[in-house]
């Protein structure tokens, strides 16, 4: 926990009413973000994000699997989060473990969408092989490495970014002759196929503060907040996923404009991310 004398706090939400926060930005100003992707050779993509003292890395594995039954159709995803006990005291313990289950069921919501897959940000339909028989499992780990706040948002572009690092071997399937038959599948070693990111989400969290929210807030600030939303967003303005914590109500008027700032936000976001993408992949091919 952050602990504030009556005078910080005052600063903080005094600064924040200015659209003056403790560190020069303005309400709706992210932190500086940096990008470094393949980091972990082993992975199938791999992604190291910091925004502001926050920092955390994700890597994405591919393994063959077999389609649920109620969804034939569609590969399967499974998004597990691990809360480092040096990244803040607060890690250790159980606080580490609830905290990890919390941003894992979060970062579900925001690219998954429901149980149906509706409004998704990953397409599952792209992971599938063979229908009903084979398909691609993608285990998406996270680690947190250092915490300053705003880890989901953090942990979100990580995620987007190794997706765009991320490559899927190309298969070759062998149907055999009956329709009952198991399918034989060779998987490449050598060919890759990039995966589709044009549709996966960010993150804007919106942190209220006294009568204002912020995005991108800091541990300090959200130590003063009543509640925040977060809201899964992707590049053509479609809305992916929205989760809320915080005990205090919010009238539903203040939800929609909140979630008119995050689409707003978003944007900059993805431009920001698609010129850092793009400088990490440059950094890669010069070694």
């Amino acid at each position: 926990m952050v602990g504030l004398s009556t005078g910080e706090k005052h600063f903080i939400h005094g600064g924040i009413a200015q659209d003056l926060r403790s560190d020069g930005r303005k309400r709706l100003h992210f932190r500086p973000i940096s990008v470094e992707t393949g980091v972990i050779p082993q992975a199938n993509g791999s992604a190291r994000v910091r925004l502001g003292a926050t920092d955390v890395i994700v890597s994405i594995k591919a393994e063959l699997g077999k389609p649920s039954s109620f969804q034939p159709d569609k590969g399967k995803v499974a998004i597990f989060i691990d809360c480092s006990p040096t990244a803040a005291p607060e890690f250790e313990g159980r606080g580490g473990e609830v905290l990890s289950s919390e941003l894992s069921v979060a970062l579900e919501r925001c690219f998954l969408g429901g149980k149906t897959g509706t409004g998704a940000g990953i397409d599952l339909s792209s992971l599938i092989i063979v229908e009903g028989k084979v398909c691609w499992d993608l285990y998406i780990d996270g680690l947190v490495i250092s915490s300053d706040g705003n880890l989901l948002d953090a942990l979100a572009a990580a995620i987007k970014v190794a997706l765009s690092n991320t490559g899927i071997p190309k298969v070759n399937v062998d149907l055999g002759a009956s329709p009952n038959d198991q399918p034989e599948v060779d998987v490449s070693d050598e060919e890759f196929l990039q995966f589709d990111t044009s549709g996966v989400p960010v993150v804007v969290t919106l942190t209220k503060v006294g009568r204002h929210y912020i995005v991108d807030a800091t541990l300090e600030e959200e130590s003063q907040m009543s509640s925040a939303v977060s809201v899964s967003v992707n590049r053509h303005g479609h809305i992916c996923g929205l989760t809320k914590r915080g005990g205090a109500g919010l009238d539903p008027s203040v939800i929609l404009d909140m979630i008119s700032v995050a689409k707003h936000v978003s944007q900059n976001l993805i431009s920001v991310l698609d010129s850092e993408i793009a400088a990490a992949e440059a950094n890669i091919d010069e070694r």
